[in-house]
Order: C-alpha cells, then sequence, then structure tokens
C-alpha cells in the first residue's frame, strides 16, 4: 500500500466476493467504503445488497443502488450495434461492453463523496480488471485502484468461505450452487468454469437459463417487424419502445425459439485462451435486423469501410478501451453513417434462426430501374466495356512483359 486510502467506491453485488472483499478493505486498508450496485438487466434483485452492505457496518449515505438498464441500453449497447460489432467473427460482446458503464458511476460517485479510490472484485486472470481500471484512470487520471484479487491470498472458494465465516459476514445459501461462473445483463449471460474448462466437454442442456433448445423451439417460425431510425431500434411490429424495453423483449422472442446460443474458445487480453458459453438472444437478432436495413441504405464504400474498421472497434471494446480517443473518433464515423439507416426489417424467428423476411426504407439506395433484369431505359451495358478495360490493363502489360 503505497498511500494512505481515506475513502474507497466498490463495485459491490452482494454476493460473496465482493462481500468478502468489502470486509477486507475495511479491515486491510482502514478505511471508509462506499458501495456501489448497478441494475444493468443482471435478472436478480439489487436491493439487498443494500441490507448486506449494513449489515456490514456500511452507512445508509454510503450505499448506491442505481438502475442504469436505459443507459446501458442507449449509451452503449446500440452504439456498439451500430458499428455490427462482433469480436473474432462471434462474440457480440455482452460482458465487455458493460464495463465501461459501470467504471463510469464508479468514478461519479468517488467524486461526488469525495473518494480517492475505487475498488473491483475482477480477478488477476482475466479481462474485467483491464475494463475497470482503464475506464476509472480514463475518467480520473489521479484516482487509486484497489484489486484485491491481486493483492490477497484468498484465492479459492474454500478460503473465501473461511474468511466470512470468521468475520461474521452472512452467505445466503439458495440451493445447489450453479457449477459455472456467470455473469449477466440486459443484453447476455455468459457462462465459464466447471466442465466448461475442457474444451472437448459439450455444454450441459440444464446449464442454459434464457433459451430453450433450438430442437425444443416451437415448430412453427414466428414473424416479427424491427424498426430502425438512424441506426437504433425503436419498435417492434408498430408499437415503439424504450431501448431497454426493447431489448428485454427481444430476449424474450429469440429465447423462446433457442436463438443466441454460442461455444466460443476466445483470445483473452492477457494472453490465454478461453472458453465460455453465451446467450444473447436479443443482440443476435438486432445484429441480423441492422445488417439488413443498412443493406438497403449505406452507400456502397460506406459499407465497406465499416466492414473493415468493425474489428478494431471490437477489439477497442473488448480490450477495455472505450473511452479511448480512436473508439471516440470511430463512434463519431461510424454515427455519420447511420443517419439514413431508417426503416423496418421483417425477420422469422425458428428454431435457433434468424430468417431475413423483406426490408423496406424511404432512404432505400436500392432502384429496381437500374438493378432490373428486365429491359431498363437507363442503364447503357456498353459503359462496363470501359472500366473492365481499365481495371485489366495492368494485367495485360505484365502478360506481355512475362509470358508464361
Amino acid at each position: 500500500m503505497s498511500k494512505k486510502i481515506n475513502k474507497i467506491v466498490l463495485a459491490y453485488s452482494g454476493g460473496l466476493d465482493t462481500s468478502v472483499i468489502l470486509k477486507w478493505l475495511q479491515e486491510q486498508y482502514q478505511c471508509e467504503v462506499v458501495t456501489f450496485t448497478a441494475d444493468i438487466g443482471q435478472g436478480e434483485e439489487v436491493e439487498p445488497a443494500r441490507t448486506k452492505a449494513k449489515l456490514l457496518g456500511i452507512k445508509e449515505e454510503n450505499i448506491f443502488i442505481k438502475d442504469l438498464k436505459e443507459e446501458f441500453v442507449r449509451d452503449y449497447v446500440f452504439p456498439m450495434f451500430r458499428a455490427n460489432t462482433l469480436y473474432e467473427g462471434e462474440y457480440l460482446l455482452g460482458t465487455s461492453i458493460a464495463r465501461p458503464l459501470i467504471a463510469k458511476h464508479l468514478v461519479e460517485i468517488a467524486k461526488e463523496v469525495g473518494a480517492d479510490a475505487i475498488s473491483h472484485g475482477a480477478t488477476g486472470k482475466g479481462n474485467d480488471q483491464v475494463r475497470f481500471e482503464l475506464g476509472g484512470y480514463a475518467l480520473m487520471p489521479d484516482v487509486k485502484v484497489v484489486a484485491p484479487w491481486r493483492e490477497w491470498d484468498l484465492n479459492s472458494r474454500e478460503k473465501l468461505l473461511a474468511y466470512a465465516e470468521k468475520h461474521g459476514i452472512p452467505i445466503e445459501k439458495k440451493g445447489k450452487k450453479s457449477p459455472y461462473s456467470m455473469d449477466a445483463n440486459l443484453l447476455h449471460i455468459s457462462y465459464e468454469g466447471g466442465i466448461l474448462e475442457d474444451p472437448a466437454s459439450e455444454p450441459e442442456e440444464d446449464m442454459w437459463r434464457w433459451s430453450v433448445s433450438p430442437l425444443d423451439a416451437p415448430d412453427a417460425p414466428e414473424r416479427i417487424t424491427i424498426e430502425f431510425e438512424r441506426g437504433d431500434a425503436v419498435g417492434i411490429n408498430g408499437v415503439k419502445m424504450s431501448p431497454a424495453t426493447l431489448l428485454a423483449e427481444l430476449n424474450r422472442l429469440g429465447g423462446k425459439h433457442g436463438i443466441g446460443r454460442l461455444d466460443l474458445v476466445e483470445n483473452r487480453y492477457v494472453g490465454m485462451k478461453s472458453r465460455g458459453c453465451y446467450e444473447t438472444p436479443g443482440g443476435t437478432i438486432l445484429l441480423k435486423a441492422h445488417r439488413a436495413i443498412e443493406s438497403l441504405t449505406l452507400d456502397r464504400e460506406e459499407a465497406h469501410l465499416k466492414d473493415e474498421m468493425m474489428p478494431r472497434y471490437a477489439s477497442l471494446i473488448y480490450n477495455g478501451y472505450w473511452f479511448s480517443p480512436e473508439r471516440r473518433a470511430l463512434q463519431a464515423l461510424i454515427d455519420e453513417t447511420q443517419k439514413n439507416v431508417t426503416g423496418s426489417v421483417g425477420l422469422k424467428l425458428y428454431k435457433g434462426n434468424v430468417i431475413l423476411a423483406g426490408r423496406t426504407s424511404e432512404r432505400s439506395l436500392f432502384n429496381t430501374a437500374y438493378s432490373t433484369f428486365e429491359e431498363d431505359s437507363v442503364y447503357n451495358q456498353k459503359d462496363a466495356e470501359g472500366f473492365i478495360k481499365l481495371n485489366a490493363l495492368r494485367f495485360i502489360i505484365a502478360g506481355k512483359a512475362n509470358p508464361s
């Protein structure tokens, strides 16, 4: 500990890990602890965290619980989806995109209460430590970050439980504990650990929480329409919805039809490979629909440029650079391309599949007069001869100079 910490804001879930961290911070740093619990749609009650914090000696004025679901989808998920973002071609970044939001509010609370440090429960093996801390330093350059998993020796569940028992930390027991490490928010739920640590093992069916198996999904497809304005989904089947409500409804619909399951071995920021499983039903539907409306409304070179930038943009989010100048610059460019991405997309949801069923837009660049295979009066097919010969010129010259 290089300097005295007077007050620290802890990202607090109320679970075993962060409850132990709370007590450990009080004990090791002899400082005042402020707790922050974010509701980002994880599907569990967050108010019990207040009771738990009080039991551990936290003053009422030092307990912060915020409903961030709308901000999460509006300001983080939707901007990411405007870029059609996928990490390593598959992962919809459900965990990655939530961390900068939590870091932002950790810092805001720290400034509000006059804290000089923030803390989190991410381990020294994973990516979340990077995301939380880069966000913290970007928004509060002089902040001190305390990462207990990099300092203490409580490196097993048994040691955590023993510490909890020794210090009178109540541990709720709700039946059989899941063998998986899970993270959930309104965009996705992830699973790691247990049998998933063997990439050869198939996930057990009872692991999945949000979706039925595609094999057990309804035998008839369900038709839906998603409406877009300037790149963001704004309604389903003609009903306008807030960002969080819309994503929650797409999760319900997608889960019902077995959509959005992913089994992935990914490359972590810290250098190791990690196997995880993910459920992202609403995001999977949204990505398909957004690409479909862009196919009508984006200029060819705009679309191609976006596709070239997307892997870099995805890596920036995955690696914790949400608040970086380069991510902001890319976002500005991406958002500029979305000014005409307005219209409706029809989809059929069927046994794990999202099937395109038509799209329409008043800003459509699709012009039947030019693209028809029937006789037209606007396109001179002879015009193609010139650009073909110009593009072939270097091949012709090279072929003459170096005959095979």
